[in-house]
């Protein structure tokens, strides 16, 4: 049986360790030519070696899987076919998806936050700048483009927010903002409103070369000297400079040169020996304050600050000045932008022009009422013609707004009661558009005027605080805000809207507001641009 033979077996006289010897040695035989390389580098040990006495056990070893193929690709003989990898993906670093590393990828995420406090990410390109991510967020948002539009970098813990300029790469100024900064997407009409009209930007008395010129300086003459790097403009005037670690401000006579800001040690001396440089213009950019200034404790509310781009969020390094008043301070930021980046402005200024040149053959360009200036004409004869005498204009204007009352009366008397009659459309129509910000206060309305660039005819309407039925008309002109109110009056049953004691009535808001942006009427200069808050 079989028990029996195993157990006859077990009772000869074999020597078992002779046995496994001979099985040894006949496999060595057998893989003598794929071991020939390895006994190169380590000899077998004798039979009769004492590591040999004893059997041991196989243990686990972990193998790498790129080390693996290589050794097996080095040790392969020739003799022995090769056996091709069936997923060589996934042990190459450079196809493996799990192995290679990620691929990066050129775009940054950028974040820009609206008026009302809503935020949209867009991914952008390195070199894209200020002017192409403004047209990205228009045509995103369905937005009219103005050229207004404009990217606002905004320090809240600083107090400081600047306009970009369009030529600035978003990515390289969000390389060197801080984390709590962010930007801002906001109109500013004032951008390039200087190119317009230098002389209300640069009063003679602060520009050095014209007070010592006789007569009035031309306005194609006061720009090419900023505009040219071979001349020498300068700004000159007194400014408040706060000191250094103190909250106290020292008044102190300034010049502004395209090598920097200096004060003078010396009353208004301008001997070199006399002027300390404050800062330059090439490393430092300048900020509105519009913390108010009774943080810094500063003599006046027309501040300003020049901070080093390098700095992120260092009181210690901000240049805080303060000047006399709005104009002053408009001009000192507008000399300042004009003497850093000099021509690079005017190209900024003039590319959108010139690409509205290249589309008119080919589309109408879209009408805008902050882009064309609006004239009062006189259409009762087969020909349309301008009014240039003012009081004709102030007559058509008053005829007009007699004609708009008598149309909507005829309205009221063939159309029927109804959710959709216009007596009740004219209460609230106006609250759908964009210069009609409802309950916002006083305050809130200077905020918004001044964020968006004091130009002349910028303008809101607002919810009257006082009278619960009336609104305001908050308007720009000269660089000072103020304020008139629209008061409802009755007359045979209709409500109408006046500016001027009812001497010219509208049936609501919306007409209110197209009669003055063709016609001055008892306004300072007549509605241009309205201040828009705009929802991403």
């Amino acid at each position: 049986s079989n028990f029996q033979c195993l157990i006859d077996i077990s009772n000869d006289d074999v020597d078992l360790e002779q046995l496994v010897n001979d099985m040894n040695s006949s496999m060595e035989s057998v893989y003598s030519g794929v071991a020939q390389g390895h006994r190169r580098h380590t000899s077998p040990l004798p039979p009769s070696s004492p590591s040999r006495e004893r059997l041991r056990q196989s243990q686990p070893m972990h193998i790498q899987a790129v080390r693996c193929l290589q050794e097996e690709h080095q040790l392969r003989p020739a003799s022995l076919p090769a056996i091709p990898n069936p997923f060589p993906e996934l042990c190459s670093l450079a196809g493996s998806p799990v192995l290679s590393p990620m691929q990066t990828s050129n775009n940054h995420i950028v974040k820009v936050w609206s008026e009302d406090g809503a935020g949209k990410v867009v991914e952008i390109p390195a070199d894209m700048t200020a002017r192409d991510v403004c047209q990205l967020l228009v045509y995103k948002s369905h937005c009219l483009d103005d050229n207004a539009w404009t990217l606002v970098e905004h320090h809240p813990i600083l107090g400081l927010e600047r306009c970009l300029e369009d030529h600035e790469l978003v990515v390289q100024v969000q390389a060197s903002m801080s984390s709590d900064s962010k930007f801002l997407f906001r109109k500013n009409y004032a951008k390039y409103e200087f190119f317009r009209n230098p002389l209300n930007f640069f009063p003679e008395q602060m520009v050095a070369w014209c007070q010592e010129s006789d007569g009035s300086i031309p306005q194609s003459q006061l720009l090419q000297n900023f505009l040219n790097s071979s001349s020498c403009p300068e700004i000159q005037g007194y400014l408040y400079m706060k000191e250094p670690g103190r909250k106290s401000w020292k008044k102190l006579y300034m010049f502004l040169r395209r090598s920097g800001l200096y004060y003078s040690t010396k009353g208004t001396s301008k001997e070199p020996r006399h002027l300390q440089l404050v800062s330059d213009l090439e490393d430092s950019n300048i900020f509105t304050i519009i913390t108010g200034k009774k943080l810094h404790n500063a003599p006046t509310d027309y501040q300003f600050c020049i901070k080093p781009s390098k700095v992120r969020s260092d009181c210690k390094e901000l240049k805080m000045l303060c000047a006399e008043d709005e104009q002053s301070r408009t001009c000192w930021m507008t000399a300042f932008r004009l003497l850093k980046y000099g021509i690079v402005l005017y190209q900024n200024y003039n590319a959108p022009q010139q690409r509205k040149a290249n589309l008119l053959p080919l589309s109408a360009p879209v009408r805008s009422v902050s882009e064309n200036s609006l004239v009062a004409m006189d259409f009762s004869g087969r020909t349309g013609r301008i009014i240039d005498n003012p009081v004709e204009a102030q007559s058509a204007a008053v005829e007009e707004g007699q004609t708009w009352r008598k149309r909507s009366q005829r309205m009221n008397v063939l159309g029927s009661p109804s959710p959709l009659h216009p007596s009740s459309l004219s209460t609230v129509i106006h609250r759908t558009q964009v210069w009609f910000h409802g309950r916002i206060m006083r305050e809130e309305a200077h905020k918004m005027i001044i964020q968006q660039g004091q130009v002349d005819g910028l303008f809101l309407l607002r919810d009257s605080q006082s009278n619960p039925k009336a609104f305001v008309l908050t308007l720009c002109h000269h660089q000072k805000i103020k304020h008139f109110q629209i008061l409802p009056c009755e007359e045979d049953g209709q409500v109408f809207f006046s500016l001027d004691d009812g001497a010219t009535k509208f049936t609501d808001l919306i007409h209110l507001v197209e009669f003055y942006q063709l016609n001055r009427g008892v306004l300072p200069c007549k509605l241009k641009h309205p201040c828009t808050a705009v929802a991403l």
